[in-house]
């Protein structure tokens, strides 16, 4: 099946936190680097088959990462990925930046332009890339 979202990232399942209505489930890359939280609900875990051990790809839209020049504490954020930006491109009014990170893997992310700018995001600059836990699909 061919997706429209731009990061597929391959792991396998660390742990499963189950609840009545979501789950938190905690992914492993392959190779190595930083886990991965998702929350997804409850009867996705179960119609999916999701279990430790077991096989997923990490789905998360360009439009859900956003961009922090430093590490950012006091934050709910649970996915905080560290790396160096690769390529921009800038539109007039959005701009997409691909994040270098561990394993040679890359996240992108789309955000304004104003906001490129203020950061002073450019190729070679290093950012942490954040998502939410429930902004991240899981896909077996």
């Amino acid at each position: 099946m061919a997706l429209t979202i731009r990061n597929q990232i391959d792991g396998k399942v660390a742990s499963v936190v189950p609840g009545e209505v979501m789950a938190v489930v905690t992914v492993r890359l392959d190779g190595g680097g930083p886990d991965f939280t998702a929350a997804v609900t409850a009867e996705a875990v179960r119609e999916l088959g999701i279990i430790p051990g077991g096989g997923v790809t990490v789905l998360i839209e360009a439009t859900k990462v956003s961009l922090a020049t430093a590490p950012v504490q006091g934050i709910s954020i649970r996915n905080r990925i560290p790396g160096t930006v690769t390529a921009v491109t800038r539109g007039e009014a959005m701009a997409t930046a691909r994040i270098g990170f561990a394993g040679g893997r890359e996240l992108t992310a789309v955000i304004t332009r104003e906001a490129l700018d203020e950061l002073g995001v450019a190729e070679g600059a290093e950012v942490v890339a954040l998502v939410e836990a429930t902004d991240v699909a899981l896909e077996t």
